[in-house]
């Protein structure tokens, strides 16, 4: 895989769990956000359900990612990680973008965001299987 993007998915990987631990701590009322910075109808008890639903999504793309990276492991456990937390990472951006888009919601952060996940990793599938692989005879 292209190394330039290394850090790209990083620093996106690191950020979900970064977010997550800032929506635990606002769940928890540790901290308290001015409503302005949350998402659309933040409020709303099946709004904040349907945002509480990426967790799972988003922490195992963001875990398997990181340790594809960053643990050692065989070469295709690496790639099998690396291949999986690319396909939640593209499935959780328009997952979102598709409920924002028929909700007719539109906010330039959160859309940003989340066609971030899509275009990276979309861009980083493609740079991968258009890698020419060795053939073993």
């Amino acid at each position: 895989m292209n190394k330039a993007v290394n850090p790209l998915l990083t620093i996106t990987e690191a950020g979900m769990l970064a977010y997550w631990l800032f929506a635990a701590l606002v769940a928890l009322e540790a901290i308290d956000v001015p409503p302005q910075y949350m998402y659309s109808d933040h409020q709303n008890p099946l709004i904040v359900t349907w945002n509480w639903s990426f967790f799972p999504i988003d922490v195992l793309f963001a875990l398997s990612g990181l340790a594809s990276r960053f643990l050692a492991m065989s070469v295709w456990k690496r790639e099998f990680l690396t291949v999986v937390s690319l396909s939640l990472m593209f499935c959780a951006g328009l997952m979102a973008i598709s409920f924002w888009a028929i909700q007719q919601t539109f906010d330039p952060f959160w859309w940003g965001m989340n066609f971030w996940l899509i275009i990276l990793s979309f861009m980083v599938l493609t740079l991968k299987f258009r890698q020419p692989k060795s053939v073993s005879g």
